[in-house]
């Protein structure tokens, strides 16, 4: 029997930023860049992957996203392709809050541990975020067959995708962490879908790997 060989989606989270420093959920808000802090980790990052032939990166719109994306892609010379399926959660009225006041909310205990039943007050489900990113990651494995490509997103969203290609409820997506600049890679196009690995970020020196880990929604 003939192997298909797998499309491998790498999934990368954004560096870190100053919301991240701060501990608030930057949301969809525009004007968010990476810090230094940040630049240094997508660096970090984009020399270990220098070695890979890559064959196309996306990235949410967004600038976090776009900054880090752009930094993977110089060593391969590729554009960067903007996605909005790619984009942070809606997260309505909870955005720009601190994840200090937002744990003091009734709704986030079932924000925590049953997400599948909760919208964020005036955004989307995270059931919502978890369709349509997953949709645009089935889009790319169909546009890229037995190709290596990166997707630069946000902490849920990322969660969300590895929850489901791991086979695992919404409701345990929370339980998943992938820090700022880590790598999550996905084998996609076989008999079932694989998670390779999840949260690496083996190309980060210990003082680059605490810097804008938070804990809670809008990572």
């Amino acid at each position: 029997m003939r192997q298909t060989k797998m499309t491998q989606v790498l999934l990368i989270r954004h560096a870190a930023n100053a919301s991240l420093d701060r501990g608030v959920i930057a949301g969809r808000a525009p004007g968010v860049h990476l810090s230094p802090e940040g630049e240094a980790q997508a660096e970090s990052l984009a020399r270990r992957l220098a070695s890979l032939e890559i064959q196309a990166i996306y990235a949410s719109p967004l600038e976090r996203t776009m900054e880090t994306a752009q930094i993977i892609a110089a060593p391969h010379d590729l554009a960067v392709t903007a996605l909005e399926d790619l984009q942070e959660a809606d997260f309505g009225a909870w955005a720009g809050a601190s994840l200090e006041d937002l744990q003091q909310e009734d709704l986030w205990p079932t924000v925590q541990f049953t997400p599948s039943q909760v919208r964020f007050p005036g955004g989307e489900s995270p059931r919502e975020m978890q369709s349509r990113a997953v949709g645009a990651i089935e889009d790319l494995r169909r546009e890229h067959p037995g190709q290596t490509i990166g997707v630069v997103s946000h902490g849920d969203v990322i969660k969300s995708v590895a929850a489901f290609y791991a086979g695992l409820p919404l409701d345990m997506f929370q339980r998943i962490f992938v820090g700022p600049a880590s790598l999550t890679i996905l084998e996609l196009g076989g008999s079932m879908p694989r998670l390779v690995c999840l949260n690496d970020t083996g190309h980060l020196s210990l003082e680059q790997w605490g810097e804008g880990s938070v804990e809670g929604v809008g990572e």
